[in-house]
């Protein structure tokens, strides 16, 4: 297992988290120069601050691989109720709908 991150790096992860929130921010702004690809682009980079805070500030990236398994398959089993409630309402097929 690797050693906890420092007050350093907790700090250095802050700060990349606040820029990732920052071009969030840019391209919801920025939506008519990049069109239909802002939704999915704040999508991916919501998924990735997500796996950054579950990662180190939760601190599964130090657990046994266990636990790593069981977060990530009730993360998917939830991921997927609300895709299919999503579904079923028909609110997915707006979410990618290019405008």
């Amino acid at each position: 297992m690797a050693n906890h991150p420092t007050p350093i790096q907790y700090v250095q992860i802050a700060i990349f988290l606040a820029l990732v929130t920052a071009i969030e921010v840019g391209l919801f702004y920025a939506e008519e120069v990049f069109g239909g690809f802002v939704i999915p682009m704040l999508l991916l980079l919501s998924a990735l601050k997500f796996a950054i805070v579950v990662g180190w500030y939760m601190h599964l990236r130090y657990e046994k691989p266990v636990m790593q398994r069981f977060f990530a398959s009730g993360f998917a089993l939830a991921f997927g109720l609300y895709a299919f409630v999503l579904a079923m309402l028909g609110a997915a097929v707006t979410i990618f709908a290019v405008s």
